[in-house]
């Protein structure tokens, strides 16, 4: 049976934009309140005027080590506790491996996977003295294919299903769900790094999703009744062949 969402507080990585936008819309439609964090100031500030008291802006840019590790106290100051993590904030690499260069590599394992494990790491306590949770990551379909034409971003979502599959199993007993959601690809600025023919064959073939299409399918998993996890929820465009 569906659980009621109304009054539960959550908190979005990459809440400015694309996927984090959506679900920060679609958990507000459902009565609860968003803690929207990115670390795009002006644009935190333009989207809670828009979307009313229950959106709160958190700046943060999970790249910088201090801002990153102050990003749940800071948002516990500003909320009485956490319901829901949704570590949706991530980067994109595509081509060839010897197209890019070290400090890109860099970031984006920096954002897809390590900022991840910090902010998972952060709101363990919380979440154990409170006896419940959820935490949820944006994974891909990446991290359960080899995409031959990505092949840093689907290593650094590979990552992310192994920590969300492992801290699944060590937070379980204390009450803590963990999963993840593995859309193909989505309509958002992360496939500007898509190869060319890639992106223009996909659009011709309506092999792209919309955002909310995502959000509406975390909304399901967290909604389900607290003796059920959904683990896993890979979210593709029908005409997407992988």
């Amino acid at each position: 049976m569906a659980e009621s969402l109304n009054g539960k507080i959550a908190a979005i990585t990459g809440a400015a934009s694309g996927i984090g936008l959506a679900a920060t819309e679609a958990l507000l439609a459902e009565g609860a309140t968003v803690v929207m964090v990115d670390r795009d100031a002006n644009a935190l500030e333009d989207l809670t005027s828009r979307l009313g008291g229950r959106a709160i802006a958190q700046v943060t840019d999970l790249l910088d080590a201090p801002s990153c590790d102050a990003m749940v106290p800071e948002i516990l100051s500003k909320v009485s506790h956490v319901d829901i993590l949704y570590c949706n904030a991530g980067t994109y690499i595509g081509g060839d491996l010897d197209e890019t260069d070290p400090a890109t590599i860099d970031r984006m394992l920096n954002l897809n996977i390590n900022a991840v494990m910090k902010n998972v790491h952060a709101i363990i306590p919380h979440m154990k003295h409170r006896e419940t949770g959820d935490i949820w990551v944006t994974c891909s379909v990446a991290g359960h294919a080899a995409i031959p034409w990505e092949p840093v971003y689907s290593g650094s979502k590979w990552a992310i299903t192994c920590f969300v599959q492992t801290m699944r199993r060590q937070l379980r007993e204390h009450g803590i769900r963990v999963g993840q959601v593995s859309p193909g690809p989505v309509i958002s600025a992360l496939l500007a790094d898509w190869p060319e023919e890639n992106l223009r064959k996909a659009k011709e073939n309506g092999s792209l999703i919309e955002p909310s299409e995502v959000a509406e399918a975390l909304i399901f998993a967290l909604s389900r009744g607290r003796n059920v996890t959904i683990r896993d929820m890979i979210v593709l465009p029908t005409n997407f062949d992988i």
